[in-house]
């Protein structure tokens, strides 16, 4: 072989250098770590695979490395002063919302009105609960503040959840004598508003609470704090009676009952109830024969008689006798 062949047995020629041997690959495979993955470049070893302090890499007293240390990886930037761990720091908090985010003095007054709304809530349904609950000291003592809170926008009605629900047909009609524009007194027919009432709703989408409650509230109101005898039997006794009566007198009047310019002076009223007529397959039996309850003669004050409802001023018609 010459001796100027390159290969790994060839000699060297005079005046040359000898080739360098070349040295095996000892490179770990990737994923696995050698011994010498934790000496310094100076050969010394450190228990934590960091780099020691008399590293010849060290950078002059005060001045800022400008290297990153392997467990903060790419991540942590580095702002000359410390490292910042962003990875460490977590999410941004989410902006205030609801009443934290107004400022003090809205937060103040929206607390205001909260406590002022649970307040009222606390005594409505305290007042509600009184009213419901057996008498007791309280209720004696307090009755009438409780009335007043109750009636009559919230009043209490169990008819819903009795084990036998009303079933009558109640009829509420009233006469009257009235003075004429002649001056004679005379007495009219009997008007059933409840039948002016239905005919109203009748047909109607959209009825009017007036024409579907008023009439028949203010009877039940009355039949409640008076006896067979039509004697008042409580305080409201007389309260009810005045409602009913300015009731019959309004319509009386919105109807020109007795002609244009008559003057109403008293009132009868008077209830005709009947029973609802079971259905054909129910072996129930019930009187048809109606019940009627005739009230006395009411005289009408000025009191009675609501402003703008003078009998002149009307321009209704006269409604059917019943």
């Amino acid at each position: 072989m010459d001796a100027y062949d390159k290969g790994s047995n060839a000699r060297p020629a005079p005046d040359e250098p000898a080739a360098a041997v070349p040295v095996p690959d000892s490179s770990p495979p990737d994923g696995h770590e050698t011994a010498d993955d934790h000496k310094t470049s100076d050969g010394h070893e450190t228990s934590d695979g960091h780099e020691t302090s008399d590293s010849p890499e060290q950078k002059p007293s005060g001045e800022a490395s400008a290297r990153i240390p392997q467990q903060y990886g790419d991540q942590q930037p580095y702002d000359g002063q410390q490292y910042r761990d962003t990875a460490l720091a977590g999410p941004p908090l989410p902006p205030p919302a609801g009443i934290s985010a107004l400022s003090l003095p809205y937060q103040i007054a929206a607390a205001l009105a909260l406590a002022v709304v649970a307040v009222a809530a606390c005594v409505h349904v305290g007042m509600v609960f009184l009213h419901v609950a057996p008498s007791n000291t309280v209720t004696k003592q307090h009755g009438q503040a409780i009335d007043e809170w109750i009636y009559p926008e919230f009043e209490q009605n169990w008819k819903l959840f009795a084990p036998n629900p009303l079933q009558q047909n109640i009829a509420v009609q009233v006469r009257a004598d009235v003075r004429a524009a002649d001056g004679e007194i005379r007495t009219t027919r009997w008007y059933d508003l409840s039948a002016l009432d239905g005919a109203a709703i009748d047909g109607n989408l959209l009825p009017s609470h007036t024409q579907q409650n008023e009439l028949r509230r203010a009877w039940d109101f009355f039949v409640a704090t008076h006896d067979n005898a039509n004697r008042p039997n409580g305080l409201r006794g007389s309260l009810s009676e005045k409602y009913l009566r300015r009731i019959v007198v309004l319509r009386l009047d919105r109807e020109q009952a007795g002609g244009r310019g008559a003057v109403v002076q008293q009132v009868q009223v008077r209830s005709r109830t009947s029973n609802v007529p079971p259905p054909k397959w129910s072996q129930e039996q019930v009187s048809d024969k109606p019940i009627v309850r005739v009230l006395p003669w009411w005289p009408v004050s000025e009191a009675d008689r609501p402003a703008g409802t003078r009998p002149a001023e009307s321009t209704g018609t006269e409604a059917s006798a019943r």
